[in-house]
């Protein structure tokens, strides 16, 4: 007889916060090691380096820090608004263009509206139209999935490139001057259309976001409309025995997703960058799933994820001007840190034993 030793893998009972979070940590300490070894063999430069340059990439003057926040926040939002599709287990793909589609809708009210309204009503023309925008963007994937049951991933997918095409239209029919291929800055000489500065030009959208994180908590934890996403999310049949009409449901989730995407929409146009391109978004719609995932759906816990990603894209930025490396050195380092912490969710969620089963000598 021989023993043989036996793999078993088999799904954990809910962890406790503190040790899902220190088998994250551990994961995030575990990556760094790594990181250290990759960059002593791949550039000879002291790790300790280039750990100090993300940081200063990230936190290194007050600008940057108030840029870094900022761009923290942008994620953040858009990863609260894919999460009560995402909780509710419909594959919402399309963050990218909702956000592009309330982008333009903002646009297009700076444009149009700047000659025949005053400034304050052109700022609610474009609240409300960004807002219409995204929550129509969200609400057509989810009509044709409740009422004929389509893939939603794909179609929102789908409704990214229509947003982005639209928008590279009307670019072309608002370039300025002709012929440019770029709007520029909008209404540069009367700010029209402008979102009002808190403070400093950075803090309306940190403050927007942050009561928008806390209003998405307690609606997702303490709200009927919580409940009945999770309930649908663990199972359609049960929603329905339960007198939860999942259609419904759907529907009006994706239309919140949509609003809130469209929002962020507005704060890019409309108080951060005062202008539309194609890339505006700059693909945070499909980072924001990551987010969302990574955080098991909480908002709380996505501020952790968002930060953590801002700092490591703005910080590779800053290693390849430092160090004279290119761009996918720090990619590397990115992806190195990623894989450990998304393979830590595996140990979150499940166990491994070790059992030993006799086998017969032949």
């Amino acid at each position: 007889m021989n023993n043989k030793l036996k793999f078993h893998i088999s799904k954990r009972a809910a962890l406790p916060w503190y040790k899902a979070w220190a088998i994250r940590g551990a994961a995030i300490l575990a990556a760094l090691v790594v990181c250290a070894v990759v960059t002593t063999l791949m550039t000879g430069e002291n790790p300790i380096s280039i750990y100090a340059t993300i940081f200063y990439g990230a936190f290194g003057t007050a600008r940057r820090s108030w840029v870094t926040v900022q761009e923290l926040a942008v994620l953040l939002g858009i990863s609260l608004a894919v999460t009560p599709a995402f909780k509710m287990r419909f594959w919402n793909i399309g963050a990218e263009g909702q956000v592009l589609i309330g982008g333009l809708a903002t646009t297009a009210c700076m444009i149009c509206l700047a000659d025949t309204l005053p400034n304050s009503m052109v700022i609610v023309c474009m609240v409300i139209a960004a807002i219409l925008a995204g929550a129509v963007w969200g609400f057509l994937p989810a009509f044709f999935k409740a009422r004929w049951n389509t893939n939603e991933t794909l179609f929102t997918l789908m409704m990214n490139y229509i947003a982005t095409q639209l928008a590279a239209y009307f670019i072309i029919v608002w370039e300025v001057p002709k012929g440019a291929g770029k709007i520029g800055i909008i209404n540069q000489s009367t700010e029209i259309g402008w979102l009002p500065q808190i403070g400093n030009q950075y803090l309306l959208s940190i403050l927007v976001v942050a009561i928008l994180t806390g209003v998405m908590y307690v609606y997702l934890n303490n709200s009927k409309h919580g409940y009945e996403i999770a309930v649908v999310g663990e199972s359609q049949r049960t929603a329905s025995y339960a007198g939860i009409k999942v259609e419904r449901v759907i529907i009006r989730t994706m239309v919140l997703s949509g609003a809130i995407c469209g929002l962020m929409g507005l704060l890019l146009v409309g108080g951060i960058h005062h202008t539309l391109t194609t890339t505006v978004v700059d693909g945070r719609g499909f980072t924001a799933v990551m987010v969302s995932w990574l955080a098991k759906f909480n908002p709380i816990a996505m501020i952790f994820t968002s930060l953590l990603l801002v700092v490591l894209s703005r910080g590779a930025g800053e290693i390849s001007s430092a160090f004279g490396l290119n761009h996918s050195f720090a990619d590397i380092l990115t992806g190195i840190i990623l894989f450990f912490i998304i393979g830590s969710e595996f140990f979150i969620t499940y166990q491994i034993s070790v059992r030993k089963s006799a086998g017969k000598e032949a």
